[in-house]
């Protein structure tokens, strides 16, 4: 298996403690910084659009398997700590600039590796 970081996300937060447990409960501004190889494919979004961000964090533990503070194994929950910490977070773009989109509702630690960006699309995203 072979993931490429695409860009880092830049945010408030310095360490995971200081980040919301989910982005869409706050109102938190960060930016997405693409790396130049990949910023033609930033072509076709929009202000106002939301996207899911796929990142890394990378400052994450990852032999939890199990909360104690939840009474659940980790694939129960949403928690960053676990085997492979890859999350997901679902934000809104304020603006696009070049290979950088500012965006709200994030929940990444700053410098977290970016591994994807995907559209939200209504008719398939929900339950």
């Amino acid at each position: 298996m072979e993931l490429r970081t695409i860009g880092f996300i830049r945010s408030p937060f310095g360490k995971p403690e200081d980040a919301p447990s989910q982005g869409k409960r706050s109102k938190a501004r960060g930016k997405v910084e693409l790396l130049d190889p990949y910023a033609e494919g930033l072509k076709g979004l929009k202000p106002g659009q939301y996207i899911y961000l796929l990142y890394f964090c990378h400052r994450a533990e990852r032999d939890a398997l199990f909360s104690e503070k939840r009474g659940k194994g980790v694939f129960a929950t949403r928690s960053p700590h676990r085997p492979n910490p890859i999350a997901i977070d679902l934000v809104r773009i304020i603006a696009i600039t070049g290979s950088c989109l500012e965006v709200e509702g994030i929940d990444a630690v700053d410098g977290s590796p970016l591994l994807d960006i995907k559209p939200f699309v209504r008719d398939i995203d929900c339950a």
